[in-house]
């Protein structure tokens, strides 16, 4: 079973995603904050962290840089509902095109997305 951690500042969101990635057969858990992320993968061994870029204190791509550090062979997808995909690239280098999503989120491109990088 694909394990996976979600960070994303929106309660809501990342609670709904989580139930919606749950109910088609991955292990998910969720926090909101990178302080949490952090911890979390400090405790726990995932397969992939879907990051939202806009996190308070910590945003996603420094978020990452540090999760890299506690699990090297973590795959990530980063999503974020500002700006657009040029504007991210332009400014990260971090990921490319197939690693991000742009919010409203389709819970078939995200597993499409969480299967091409975990199975791949």
């Amino acid at each position: 079973m694909i394990r996976i951690l979600l960070v994303d500042d929106e309660e809501e969101l990342v609670s709904a995603l989580s139930e919606r990635l749950t109910l088609r057969g991955f292990d998910v858990e969720w926090v909101t904050n990178g302080r949490d992320a952090i911890k979390s993968t400090e405790e726990k061994n995932y397969d992939l962290a879907l990051l939202d870029i806009k996190l308070p204190g910590l945003s996603g791509i420094e978020l990452k840089k540090k999760l890299e550090k506690i699990s090297p062979d973590l795959k990530y997808i980063f999503m974020t509902g500002h700006g657009s995909q040029d504007d991210f690239m332009a400014g990260s280098g971090e990921a490319g095109k197939d690693y991000y999503l742009a919010k409203p989120l389709k819970i078939d491109m995200i597993v499409a997305k969480i299967n091409e990088l975990v199975k791949g």
